[in-house]
């Protein structure tokens, strides 16, 4: 039996699990099982491979993708371009980690606006965030960033609200956070929406529910939206490359 699996806290919103269960099916690997490692603390991260012999690679999600590179006996060149990583395989007894979602986000993105001329706003300052600021400059596409407090970012969230006119300035706007996710569904972050342009670009990385109240805002002030389902297939199937290399 081969296993595989996702860590985070909490995991019960990801379709990942239902991502490798029809994947391998459609392959008919009977010998082969992804399952939901639900972990608060990464405290337990080394005896889950204690506890599980046969696990082969994991999926990481929010909020470990940092914290997790000091259990890692090696990091793949993507994981150290981002400082995150949310593949890890199990080699030779090794762990090593790497990062799908920045390739991923930056594939889905350039696929979804084309040559974009014009300037980004990276809502949050987590392990996503990181990813998608490695997509962007992999783009050449310029950004700022938005967090809670000043040391995170270049924004913080009060000073947009003081000052809303500073939005207009990003004609793509993505949130990194998990606000908005299910089940928390009515939680948007808090930025000024009546100040969003006409055909802006919003991408949430959120993907359940597939209209967030963030997408629903922007699309109410004529912006463009995207949730982050494309983004999470494919840095599932570069995952599953990586695995099998």
């Amino acid at each position: 039996m081969k296993k595989y699996g996702l860590i985070g806290y909490p995991v019960g919103h990801s379709y990942s699990q239902e991502f490798f269960k029809k994947k391998f099916k459609k392959l008919k690997l009977k010998d082969h099982s992804y399952e939901l490692f639900e972990m608060e603390y990464l405290n337990e991260f080394p005896a889950l491979w204690l506890k599980h012999g046969d696990l082969a690679g994991v999926n990481v999600t929010v909020p470990h993708k940092e914290k997790v590179l000091k259990y890692l006996d090696k990091q793949d060149a993507s994981a150290i371009k981002v400082g995150a990583a949310n593949v890890i395989q199990k080699k030779s007894g090794k762990l090593i980690g790497f990062n799908t979602d920045y390739m991923a986000f930056r594939e889905s993105l350039k696929k979804w606006i084309g040559d974009f001329k014009g300037e980004a706003l990276v809502l949050g300052s987590g392990g996503a965030s990181k990813a998608v600021q490695a997509g962007l400059t992999d783009l050449n596409i310029p950004y700022n960033q938005v967090s809670r407090n000043i040391k995170g970012g270049d924004y913080t969230y009060e000073q947009l609200k003081s000052n809303p006119d500073i939005i207009k300035r990003f004609n793509l706007i993505v949130n990194t956070t998990p606000l908005g996710m299910f089940p928390n569904n009515e939680t948007k972050p808090e930025i000024p929406y009546k100040k969003i342009s006409n055909g802006s670009y919003l991408y949430d990385l959120v993907y359940n529910p597939e209209e967030t109240v963030f997408m629903k805002l922007g699309k109410e002030q004529g912006a463009k939206t995207k949730n982050g389902l494309e983004m999470l297939e494919l840095q599932a199937e570069r995952s599953w490359d990586i695995w099998n290399s």
